[in-house]
Parts: C-alpha cells; sequence; structure tokens
C-alpha cells in the first residue's frame, strides 16, 4: 500500500466554498474592534467624517495585508498559524495624547514606524523568552486573556459602550436569541454547520434585528464604492522623542499579548509555537505596524477574540485565516462592503463573543490541567496572576494617578497577567529555595515533581 504523509490540520486549505464561510466567520468576530481604534483615535482628534472614513478603510486594508502575512508568511516573517490582526488598543491613550497635544498624526505615524522597526529588531531577543512559558504560564496568560475580554462582549450585548439605549432589556433579549442559536447550531446542526454556528448566528441575529430596528443601512449609500489608501496621506511623518518613548513601550507590551496570543492558538491547534516560530511572528508584527505608520493606520497586533473562534469551531486551517485577511482587503478597498459589515448590531456581536471569549478563558484551564499543584506554590503564582490581570478590566481606573507609560503596561489585563506571571514563576520554580525548604523530586509525567509543567520548556512537556 502507498502511504502518503499526512498533512497538519494548520495547513489544510478546505474547499472554496467553507474558506469564504469560515473567513467571514472571522471578519464578523473582529471587525467592531478592528474600526473602534480608529474611531477613537480620529473622534478624539476632531476629525471630519472624510478622514474618519479615510482612517478606517486604511485600517481595514492593512488588517488584511498584516494577516495575510501572519498565515501565510514569506522568509522569517509570519507565524503561520490562524492568526488575525488588528490595530492594538493599548496604543489608544499614547495616540490620543501624542495626536491632540500638537503632533498630530504626523507625529503618531513617526513613533509608530520606530515602534514597528524596533519590534523587527526585538523578536529575536523575545523568542528566546519563550522557556520562561511553562503551561503554568501560558495556562495562566490564555485564562486572562479569556477573562480580558468577556467585558468586550457585555458591553456589545448591551448596546455598544456608549450608546443610548445601553443596557435596554432588548439589547441583552436579541444577545441572549443569537447566544441561543449558535449553540443551537453547534449542539444539533450537522458538523459543517456547526463550526459556522458564530456567522449563522450573527446572520440569523441580523434578520431579526432589521425589523425591530436595531441597525441602520444608511450608511451604506453614503459610503464610496471604491476607496485607495496612500502612503503618507495625512503629511510626512515627524519623529519627536517623547512620541517614540511612549510608543517603544506600547510595542513591548504588543509583543507580550502577541506571544501570548501565539501560545493560545498552538495549544489549540496542535502545532506548539517554538523559538523560531515566536520569532517570525513577532517580526511579522513589526513589519505590519510599519506598513500601518506609511499607509495612515496604527500598530497592529494579534487579535485575542480570533482565538477563541479557532477553539470554539476546532477549524484550525491558517488557510481559512488567511482567507479573511483577502476579505479585509476588499473591505479596504471598497468602503461599501465596509458598511454593510458595519451595519451589524452590538447585541448581535455580544451574544456570539459570550461563547468565543468564554471558550479562550477555557482553553486556559485546560493547558493549567497539565500543571502539578501538590506541595508547591504554583496556586500562589495562578491566583496572584489572574487577580492582578483582572484588576484593571474590573476596576479601569485603578492606576489613572500613575505615570503613563505605568498606565500603558497594567491597564491592559494581558500584558499585567502575562508579566506577573513570568515574575512569579521565576521566583517561586526558579530561583533558589530558603533555607530549610523541602525540596520536591520529580515522580514522572503527573507526578509532584516542581519541574512538571514548570522548569521544562514548553515543547517538552506531555
Amino acid at each position: 500500500m502507498t502511504t502518503t504523509a499526512s498533512v497538519h490540520p494548520v495547513d489544510e486549505v478546505p474547499p472554496a466554498r467553507q474558506l469564504a464561510a469560515f473567513g467571514l466567520q472571522h471578519v464578523l468576530a473582529m471587525y467592531a474592534g478592528a474600526v473602534a481604534v480608529p474611531l477613537i483615535v480620529g473622534g478624539a482628534m476632531k476629525l471630519s467624517p472624510a478622514d474618519l472614513a479615510y482612517l478606517i478603510t486604511a485600517d481595514l486594508l492593512v488588517c488584511g495585508i498584516a494577516t495575510l502575512i501572519q498565515c501565510v508568511g514569506f522568509w522569517r516573517f509570519g507565524v503561520r498559524l490562524p492568526i488575525m490582526q488588528g490595530c492594538t488598543f493599548a496604543a489608544v491613550s499614547p495616540m490620543v495624547l501624542i495626536g491632540t497635544t500638537g503632533g498630530g498624526l504626523p507625529a503618531i505615524y513617526g513613533s509608530v514606524i520606530v515602534a514597528g522597526l524596533a519590534i523587527v529588531l526585538l523578536a529575536p531577543v523575545f523568542g528566546r523568552l519563550l522557556r520562561f512559558f511553562p503551561p503554568l504560564v501560558t495556562g495562566t496568560v490564555i485564562l486572562v486573556i479569556g477573562i480580558s475580554l468577556l467585558p468586550v462582549a457585555g458591553n456589545w450585548a448591551a448596546g455598544g459602550a456608549g450608546s443610548a439605549d445601553f443596557g435596554e432589556p432588548r439589547n441583552l433579549a436579541l444577545a441572549a436569541f443569537v447566544l441561543a442559536v449558535v449553540l443551537g447550531v453547534q449542539r444539533f446542526a450537522p458538523v459543517f454547520l456547526s463550526r459556522i454556528a458564530v456567522l449563522i448566528g450573527i446572520v440569523v441575529g441580523l434578520a431579526v434585528a432589521v425589523p425591530f430596528g436595531f441597525t441602520d443601512f444608511g450608511g451604506i449609500g453614503d459610503a464610496d464604492w471604491v476607496g485607495i489608501s496612500t502612503p503618507f496621506h495625512f503629511g510626512a511623518p515627524t519623529f519627536e522623542a517623547s512620541a517614540i518613548i511612549s510608543m517603544l513601550v506600547v510595542a513591548l507590551v504588543c509583543m507580550t499579548e502577541t506571544t501570548g496570543d501565539f501560545i493560545a492558538v498552538g495549544e489549540m491547534t496542535g502545532r506548539r509555537v517554538d523559538r523560531r516560530a515566536l520569532s517570525d511572528g513577532l517580526r511579522a508584527d513589526g513589519l505590519s505596524t510599519v506598513l500601518g505608520g506609511v499607509f495612515n493606520t496604527f500598530p497592529y497586533t494579534a487579535y485575542a477574540q480570533n482565538v477563541g473562534l479557532v477553539g470554539m469551531t476546532r477549524v484550525r486551517s491558517r488557510w481559512v485565516v488567511a482567507a479573511a485577511g483577502g476579505i479585509l482587503v476588499l473591505l479596504g478597498l471598497l468602503p461599501k462592503l465596509g458598511a454593510v459589515v458595519a451595519a451589524v448590531p452590538a447585541p448581535v456581536l455580544g451574544g456570539a463573543g459570550l461563547v468565543m471569549f468564554g471558550t479562550v478563558a477555557a482553553s486556559g484551564l485546560r493547558t493549567l490541567a497539565e500543571v502539578d499543584f501538590e506541595d508547591n506554590h504554583n496556586l500562589t503564582v495562578v491566583a496572584v496572576s489572574v487577580a492582578v490581570g483582572v484588576l484593571p478590566v474590573g476596576v479601569p481606573t485603578v492606576y489613572e494617578q500613575f505615570p503613563d507609560w505605568f498606565q500603558t503596561v497594567m491597564n491592559s489585563g494581558i500584558s499585567a497577567g502575562c508579566v506577573t506571571a513570568i515574575a512569579l514563576n521565576l521566583l517561586f520554580n526558579h530561583l533558589p529555595g530558603k533555607a530549610g525548604s523541602p525540596v520536591v523530586e520529580p515522580t514522572g509525567l503527573m507526578g509532584g515533581g516542581v519541574e512538571d509543567g514548570v522548569e521544562k520548556p514548553r515543547e517538552e512537556v506531555v
């Protein structure tokens, strides 16, 4: 008998109709977050509606290009996993500050370009840190990612932060209906349909939302058919020291968050991220950020929203997310299509988001199940890291009296939890113990040894 080498699920190419459906599902999961950053920054700078629309189409175009670079890859750029790219929220506050204190968009784009180049240069250094991400740390980080995203889904379900009807029962009822549809399709539909349960839930939710007045398609008629983003549309970039320093801090936060997302997707897809893959993925982040500065948009990072979708649907092909990248490119070049996607009401996205983001948290718990918690301090590491990571999520103003650089790092629950988990793991499991403390010997794969899921690099842990 002739046997052929099996293709890893990450590298499988589904049929065209499935690629389109799965890809559109990823786009819908991240669209609201993708357009939020240019809306917030542009709104704070009081840009005209035309300039805001330009920022959004430029953002969608570069989102698509960045996703293609990350999923398909070339040379040493791209992690080659199903990773969706989008503008990072960690950069919002610094960019608003830069843009409103005299620097304007040229100063923002100058700092973004420098930050992107710094990420490219630092990628190999971060790749060597992978040994500090054993299952104890990665499981904690994935858990914090999921918990940090749940308020986003909650805001969507309530009508969208800042909306006039925020929290009205009809918004929550629509979100609950979409959630019920997603769960019903997952449980009772055939395999293919169950894998696009989120897409079906959003489509059915939109069909219900239209007659009840949840959405307005008026913006579609006002949108242009074709829109091309040209380099340095808002002027040549300027390079101001204070802006560059604040954006370099953002770059470190983005690299930390992206590392957690890469590891989470690696766990879900069965292709664990090694040092080279991590470096290649971060290098792609840096290149995308440079492109963002050139094409009138902002820093890019892996989107945790789509990590949950990968885990929930169990569709592990990177070509599915590459198809989503292609759809984003089309949306960036055809603003009228983007207006159609933008018409999906927030409660519809909220119902689907509850499942997706909860899936991320559950995946973190599954990874932590590999860790031994007997006769060691691992429970303390998890407890304190989750607490520190969730603190800015539950109390968003907790650090507002601190310096801007500190807020940039700690206001992101993901980076705060990740830094804490790494530091506590080093403190309790790598530094020499105190005099007289018991030494626990390893006792096999799942025994009581400190090294189980702690000391070994991730790729060596069973």
